[in-house]
C-alpha cells in the first residue's frame, strides 16, 4: 500500500518516547513546556499552548478571542470541519469564503467582496479562520490588513503548514494573525502521535487558551484571586476542557521538530518531480507563490476531467485497485449534510465546488521509495 501521507519514525523517535515511559511522569512532566518553548523559539512566537489535537487548538483559540453565542465566524469551504466546528462548539454562526481556483486558498477578490457587503448589513465576521491548504500559505499580508480595515481577528488553521514561510517569515510568528494552530496528527510534517499547537504573541490570548485546556483552572501565582502559601494551590475560575498533551507526544515531538526542515526538503524535492513529470499533461498543480515556501504537506492535482478518459469516480477507484492510497482534501464541506441543513446549499461557492468534484492528495511524503513514485507517475500517465 502507498499512502497519500505517513510518519517518519527513527530509532531515535522510539527511543525519546520509550524514556518517557520509564520516567516518573507520562502526563503533566517537565516534557510538554519544554516541546511548547522549542516551539516559540523554532517559529519566533512568544507563547505556545500545546494541547492532545489540532482540532482542540482550533478550539482553544476561539475560546481564547472570545468567540461566543451570535459571533459570525468565516472560513473556507475546502478545509477538515475542524475549522468551522471550532467556532460552532462556541456558539457561533459560520459562514464561508470561496477559494482562489489557482491557489486554492481563501480569494482575496471575494472575501473583499463579501466583506464590503456585511459591513452593509451590519454583519461582519468577529473572526476569520483562513487555511493554508496543503502546506501553501494564503495571502496573510492581505488579509491582515482587511482585519484592520473591517475589525475581525485572524486564527490561522495551519494544521498543514508548520514549517512554511509567507515572505521570509514562518507561519506560526503570529506577524499577520493573532493565533495559528499546529496540527502534529501523524500525516502531518511532524507527529507526536496525535497532538496540536496554539502560537500568538497576545499574553492574554496565552494565558486564556492555558485556562481552557485546563479545565478552567489557574496554577500561575500572579493570577490567582486568593493568595495561598502553600505550593500545590490552584484556582477553577472558569469551566474548560482537558484537552492536555501528554509527554509521550511532547518527547516525540522534542526528536520530531529536529528533523522539520530534513522533511520539508524531500516533500518540495518529490514534488517538483510530479510538477517536471506531468508538466506537458492537463493537469492543475496548486500554484506556490515565489515569495511562499510551502511544507507539501499535501500534493494536490487536479484533474481537467472534461478532457479525460475517466470520470472523477473511475479515477479515485484506479488508485485504489493499485494499491495508492489518494485522498480528497477536501470535499466541500457546506454540503455536507450538517451545513446543509443550516441552510447552505450548491452553486454558492463554485471554485470549492469544482475543486471538490476534480482534485486528489497523491503520495508525497520522505519516505516515499522512487519505486513507488514511479508507480503513481504510471498511474496518473494511464489515466491521461
Amino acid at each position: 500500500m502507498i499512502p497519500y501521507s505517513r510518519q517518519s519514525i527513527s530509532k531515535k523517535d522510539i527511543s525519546s518516547v520509550t524514556k518517557v515511559l520509564k520516567s516518573n511522569f507520562l502526563t503533566k512532566g517537565p516534557l510538554v513546556r519544554e516541546f511548547e518553548k522549542k516551539i516559540a523559539k523554532t517559529f519566533s512566537s512568544k507563547y505556545v499552548v500545546s494541547s492532545n489535537s489540532g482540532s482542540s487548538s482550533l478550539h482553544l483559540a476561539c475560546l481564547a478571542i472570545g468567540i461566543k453565542k451570535g459571533d459570525i465566524v468565516w472560513t473556507v469551504p475546502i478545509t477538515y470541519a475542524a475549522s468551522a466546528n471550532c467556532a460552532l462548539n462556541c456558539g457561533a454562526k459560520i459562514d464561508f469564503v470561496d477559494i482562489c481556483d489557482q491557489t486554492f486558498n481563501i480569494s482575496i477578490i471575494d472575501l473583499k467582496k463579501k466583506l464590503k457587503i456585511a459591513k452593509k448589513k451590519n454583519n461582519l465576521p468577529k473572526a476569520i479562520i483562513p487555511v493554508h491548504l496543503g502546506g501553501q500559505p494564503y495571502e496573510q499580508k492581505e488579509v491582515w490588513k482587511l482585519s484592520k480595515k473591517y475589525n475581525f481577528k485572524i486564527i490561522e488553521d495551519a494544521s498543514h503548514a508548520i514549517g512554511s514561510k509567507h515572505y521570509g517569515e514562518s507561519v506560526g510568528s503570529c506577524k499577520w494573525s493573532d493565533i495559528t494552530v499546529f496540527s502534529f496528527h501523524p500525516v502531518k510534517i511532524i507527529t507526536t502521535g496525535e497532538g496540536g499547537a496554539s502560537l500568538t504573541n497576545n499574553k492574554m490570548y496565552y494565558e486564556k487558551m492555558l485556562q481552557f485546556r485546563e479545565n478552567g483552572i489557574i496554577f500561575d501565582k500572579k493570577r490567582l484571586i486568593k493568595k495561598s502559601k502553600y505550593a500545590g494551590y490552584y484556582e477553577q475560575v472558569s469551566t474548560g476542557y482537558n484537552y492536555r498533551m501528554n509527554e509521550l507526544s511532547a518527547a516525540l515531538g522534542i526528536s520530531q521538530l529536529k528533523k522539520l526542515k530534513k522533511f520539508i526538503n524531500k516533500r518540495n524535492q518529490i514534488a517538483k518531480k510530479y510538477i517536471d513529470e506531468l508538466k506537458n499533461f492537463p493537469i492543475q498543480f496548486q500554484k506556490i507563490e515565489k515569495y511562499n515556501l510551502s511544507s507539501y504537506h499535501i500534493m494536490i492535482v487536479k484533474f481537467n476531467i472534461n478532457k479525460l478518459k475517466l470520470n472523477y469516480k473511475q479515477i479515485f477507484n484506479k488508485f485504489r485497485k493499485n494499491r495508492i492510497f489518494v485522498n480528497l482534501h477536501y470535499s466541500a464541506l457546506h454540503l455536507n449534510p450538517y451545513f446543509r441543513s443550516l441552510g447552505f446549499k450548491k452553486k454558492q461557492f463554485l471554485n470549492s465546488e469544482d475543486y471538490s468534484k476534480s482534485s486528489l492528495s497523491i503520495p508525497n511524503y520522505y519516505d516515499l521509495k522512487k519505486s513507488d513514485f514511479n508507480k503513481v507517475i504510471k498511474i496518473i500517465k494511464s489515466i491521461i
